[in-house]
């Protein structure tokens, strides 16, 4: 005892200090065993993110380089190119993008932030950076717009005045367009703030700025003044030109678009309520719904587009958001599934004076992105090619698995293609920019993710992409339609009854299972051939251990005998739903029994993939909802299936269709218990309500009881975490399972042979063994009896156990026997063929062991991790991982050179310790535990991989590994790319004649300090990107510099050419005069004789 106290001293000041050093225990038994892993190995950083952008904001496309990008309401940025080129940037402040600009094929991109900062971001480097921040102090920022090929950037302010930026420099011009200069003496109120400017197509000179009170005025740059203003009495929300500079639309807060031209004064030419009923004796519409946005845009053989949002009649209740299209005298009204941010028409030319011939429309929706075939009829959607549908139902679960059999991903690519939609557009996606990076990783990687309506979905995660493989509905196995009177009979509030909450998976053999929250387990083979199955199997399990002997129905007896099971296949109960209230079905004897979900009792059709082999499900017992299952583990080399929840375990043999074994954690100790529980029914310690929907793993109030998985609401672990400490622990009656393994080990102590194990972890920090008697292989496994007997405790761990595993004598990591996949939709005389011939294959060298050598356990718990050397069970290395908090995701996993333990802890650090002496080789303090998503989506996987939700609706990946880290720069696609701008239009013969082309602007010469002075140092302050001055001068003699050089080579060569056009047109006059004198010479001597000159 004394030395167990100074042991725990010890403990606590390593804690306090530097990374603690492993204690050794016990004999030197691993003096075999070489450590390969060094801390060289390791170096943490995020890789790539994906799934679509949380709270997104706002949107920007380059159409010459194809880049999409996307900003949201926490300042992240999320660019977008060809299907496999995304990437994630973030602003520092977290404040929310407002808008996006591109600096169209510069490979740049402006962004303004609800914290009245302006950003430039290089994009022409793998991780864009920004170069420059302006920071405006006295006024808040509400519209931007940098016109195509410019270099000052307009900002409008909420107080009504436009200033202009320098981009190149990110300095402010002197020139300021004050509001009141602006709308001078035709309002007497204020404006209101700027809501758009843009530059007239045709004229460069004249800039459009739009208020929000309904005033638009035409400004000339050169005078400084009005040319004219435009007043309409309804709020304006966007302003877009027609293409020859002589028309604009407005979209106002009535839900009307009026049409107005430039020189026309007073009134518009048009104005339109697309969606509002006419009335018929002429008086004006009724109002809709604002229009947010609209897009004018021409095509050159037919009718304009005119496309807008919102302005739908305010009496379509319950009407989804909606995207109307115009075109001619169709109007086109496209229902989205969620509200619109944003919409960008994407057009054939990038120069606003031209045709724009539009071809797609790109909508931002709040959790999805649609893009629209304008050209086809019906206007089709594309089919989407990136991930962006992690969220379609929230994810309760996930699992990564790197270095998966080769034949993996093909299969599941195979059956899932067959899922696809139809009626999607025939053309390709036209987000179509950047190249892929030049990955050198060999190894496949799978994620799968657990979602709220039971779906189980594959994504194929190699070489830092994704996309979807597969998608398998558990819930067509179960009965949907509940009557009124089911729903009415129960208070507990079941939002996702088929939410997954835990699931395992064989990638050799392809053997998936899941468990549910309503205290389902289902088992799945993969199959490449439809099938019909007429009754899905069913095993019931009532799950009920009395602690006192006198209560107990069962005796206190162990072994297999305690089966209150029913192993009828397809035995279903006749009532369907639970009773209306514990207390009064409690005396009841037929009250039990009652499963929380319905197996659905008609025939089940199952497409080639996922098909369901047999569903076990916990019942009801004495009217009390069975307790949320909390560990799962599968062995398809035995047959086995085994879960856990916070009473004890159940085995089921899957091969026979049986449950084999149903023990309270308790009984799993025989007479060898530790701890001196209180003899009580787990009845008094329930609570009435069901909990259906329930991730936790204790019990709970009622109230939290009921709530969705999708809520994040697993603070109750972590108390549940913190109090498992060893002096609480007697008070404790309740031990949940936490976690199981299967493996050929060694028993009992001192045992020479290995045979078949299943271990067992609880959440008082004990490890139980179990022996596992199996028939032989062939048919004498169908018919046999699986034996199991608990052979004891191997050793006691502070905190829940959360991960084991087993190394050999030389510190290989045992992988857990197999059986190869087959097909087991085969015909009878196949089948038995098949079965005959069939082994269990294990790739573990276990196999090849010789029996007297000895094994390591490595346990990993919620505090600490331990090495026990077996047969001899003795700890030879111990190491107190955490005293503080406490551990979250434990993984035992194999790294290029060797095997390390992976922690993720809840004060944010993630840790890796060596095998088998437990030495800290990384501790990286990465980010605090924000939300119990990452707490429930967190893994890692082999080679130095892991991942977890990052938000609601993404996917954070990270790498462990030092080489990962090295090549990950290679890996990254490219965002830039150089393309040719395309030739700016011609301006046609009697255009340039009469002058009614484009007008240029000198704009240097109007807002340079020159001629517009300084700006005030305290309206904005200019801060350096975090690229540092040489970072800044690279870039931006890469992205402005360029721009600015070739600006200066075309102004020069222009002068030239000026020059060179003034001389001609010298010579050519002097030319006209030589010939108009010699003309007139000639007249005057024409009829002089030749003596008379």
């Amino acid at each position: 005892m004394k030395k167990f106290n100074i042991r725990k001293v010890l403990d606590g000041l390593k804690e306090a200090s530097s990374p603690t050093p492993s204690v050794q225990v016990g004999p030197q038994e691993n003096h075999l065993v070489q450590e390969t892993l060094q801390s060289e190995h390791f170096q943490l950083c995020k890789t790539v993110r994906h799934g679509f952008p949380y709270q997104p904001s706002a949107m920007a496309f380059d159409p010459v380089q194809k880049i999409l990008a996307i900003g949201t309401q926490s300042g992240a940025l999320r660019l977008f190119g060809r299907p496999g080129v995304e990437c994630y940037c973030q602003h520092e402040s977290g404040a929310a993008v407002i808008q996006l600009q591109f600096l169209i094929n510069e490979g740049a991109l402006v962004s303004a932030l609800t914290d009245d900062s302006v950003h430039l971001w290089n994009l022409r480097q793998k991780r864009p950076a920004i170069l420059h921040s302006l920071k405006f102090n006295r006024e808040r920022i509400t519209f931007c717009h940098l016109p195509f090929q410019s270099k000052w950037l307009y900002i409008g302010t909420e107080r009504g005045n436009v200033h202009i930026v320098n981009v190149e420099s990110f300095m402010l011009s002197g020139y300021v367009i004050m509001w009141n200069k602006a709308i001078e003496l035709s309002s007497k109120a204020h404006p209101g703030p700027v809501v758009h400017i843009s530059d007239n197509p045709m004229d460069e000179g004249k800039l459009i700025i739009g208020f929000e009170s309904g005033i638009v005025v035409l400004w000339d740059l050169k005078s400084k003044k009005a040319d004219y203003r435009y007043t309409y009495d309804e709020a304006i929300h966007s302003v877009a030109w027609h293409h020859e500079g002589k028309q604009f639309i407005c979209s106002h807060s009535d839900g009307t678009l009026t049409i107005w031209n430039i020189r026309g004064q007073g009134k518009p030419v048009q104005t339109i309520t697309p969606h509002g009923k006419q009335p018929k004796d002429g008086k004006k519409p009724e109002s809709c719904k604002p229009i947010l946005k609209v897009e004018y845009k021409t095509t050159r053989n037919g009718d304009p587009f005119i496309i807008f949002s919102g302005g739908l009649s305010y009496d379509t209740v319950g009407r989804r958001p909606c995207l109307t299209v115009m075109h001619g005298k169709s109007v086109a009204v496209l229902e989205m599934d969620y509200p619109i941010v944003d919409f960008l028409t994407l057009c054939e030319t990038p120069y606003p004076n031209d045709f724009q011939e539009p071809y797609a429309v790109v909508v931002l929706l709040e959790k999805d992105l649609v893009v629209i075939d304008l050209a086809q009829n019906g206007y089709p959607i594309f089919e989407n090619p990136y991930p962006l549908t992690i969220h379609e139902s929230p994810v309760t679960c996930c699992e990564y698995f790197a270095d998966c059999p080769v034949d993996l991903i093909p299969a599941l690519y195979s059956v899932g293609s067959r899922q696809k939609r139809q009626g999607y557009s025939k053309k390709e996606w036209p987000i179509s920019g950047g190249n892929w990076g030049q990955g050198t990783q060999s190894y496949s990687e799978i994620i799968i993710t657990g979602h709220a309506d039971g779906t189980v979905k594959f994504w194929d995660a190699s070489a830092i992409m994704l996309q979807v493989l597969y998608k398998l509905k558990t819930a067509k196995v179960f009965d949907r339609n509940r009557s009124k009177e089911d729903k009415g009979s129960t208070d507990v509030s079941d939002e996702d009854p088929f939410a997954i909450q835990i699931m395992t998976w064989c990638p050799e053999s392809r053997m998936l299972c899941v468990a549910g929250v309503s205290a389902n387990v289902i088992i799945y083979r993969f199959s490449k051939l439809e099938v019909t199955t007429e009754v899905v199997q069913l095993l019931e399990v009532r799950m009920q251990y009395e602690l006192n002997d006198t209560d107990s129905p069962d005796g206190g007896g162990g072994g297999g005998e305690q089966t209150a099971a029913h192993p009828t296949p397809g035995a279903f109960p006749q009532t369907s739903g639970p009773p209306s209230h514990p207390s009064t079905s409690s005396n009841n004897s037929d009250g039990g029994n009652i499963p929380c979900l319905k197996v659905r009792s008609t025939p089940l059709k199952q497409s080639p993939g996922y098909q369901v082999d047999l569903v076990v499900q916990s019942v009801w017992v004495s009217g009390e909802p069975p307790q949320p299952i909390t560990s799962l583990a599968l062995s398809s080399s035995y047959g086995l299936v085994v879960f856990g929840n916070s009473n004890g375990l159940v085995v089921v043999d899957y091969i026979q269709k049986t449950v084999v074994l149903n023990l309270g954690t308790v009984e799993l100790y025989g007479s060898n218990d530790p701890y001196q529980r209180q003899p009580r029914s787990p009845r008094k310690t329930r609570q009435p309500s069901g909990g259906l929907c329930d991730i936790n793993e204790g019990s709970t109030t009622s109230e939290d009881r009921c709530k969705s998985p999708t809520s994040d609401h697993r603070d109750n672990s972590f108390s549940r975490s913190r109090s498992s400490s060893v002096t609480s622990i007697d008070k404790e009656a309740r031990e949940a399972v936490s976690s199981f393994h299967f493996c050929e080990g060694f028993a009992r102590k001192g045992d020479s042979t290995l045979t078949p194990c299943l271990y067992v972890g609880t959440s008082l920090g004990t490890l139980l063994v179990l022996a596992l008697t199996l028939p032989p292989a062939g048919e004498q496994r169908q018919l046999q009896p699986v034996i199991i007997s608990p052979t004891g405790v191997l050793v006691r761990l502070k905190g829940s156990i959360m991960r084991m595993a087993f190394l050999d004598s030389t510190g290989i990591l045992l992988t857990s026997a197999f059986e190869p996949w087959f097909e087991p939709n085969v015909t009878a005389d196949e089948e038995r063929e098949k079965v005959r011939k069939r082994r269990p294959v294990s790739v573990s060298p276990s196999t090849t062991q010789d029996f007297n050598e000895s094994q390591f356990a490595v346990v990993c718990s919620e505090k600490q991790a331990k090495v026990i050397s077996l047969p001899s069970q003795t700890c030879i290395y111990k190491h107190s991982i955490t005293e503080t908090s406490f551990i979250l995701r434990a993984d035992i996993v194999q790294m290029n050179p060797g095997v390390c333990v992976a922690c993720f802890c809840a004060n944010g650090h993630i840790m890796t310790l060596s095998v088998p002496g437990l030495r800290p080789l990384m501790d990286v303090n990465y980010l605090p535990l924000t939300d119990m998503r990452i707490a429930r989506t967190f893994c890692f996987t082999n080679l130095g991989q892991a991942m977890y939700l990052c938000s609601p609706t993404e996917i954070q990946r990270i790498t462990y590994s030092q080489e990962t880290c090295e090549n990950l720069q290679e890996m990254l696609g490219e965002l830039f790319t150089p393309v040719e701008t395309p030739e700016a239009p011609n301006r046609g013969f009697f255009k340039g004649l009469f002058g009614g082309g484009a007008q240029s602007l000198d704009r240097e010469e109007l807002f340079g300090e020159l001629a517009a002075g300084k700006a005030s140092r305290s309206l904005a302050q200019h801060i350096p990107g975090p690229g540092g001055i040489e970072g800044m001068k690279g870039a931006a003699s890469g992205v402005v510099g360029e721009l600015a050089r070739a600006r200066i080579a075309l102004d020069e060569r222009g002068q030239k050419l000026g020059e060179l056009e003034e001389r001609t047109a010298a010579m050519m006059a002097s030319a006209d005069s030589f010939s108009k004198h010699a003309h007139d010479m000639m007249l005057k001597c024409k009829d002089k004789k030749w003596y008379q000159f």
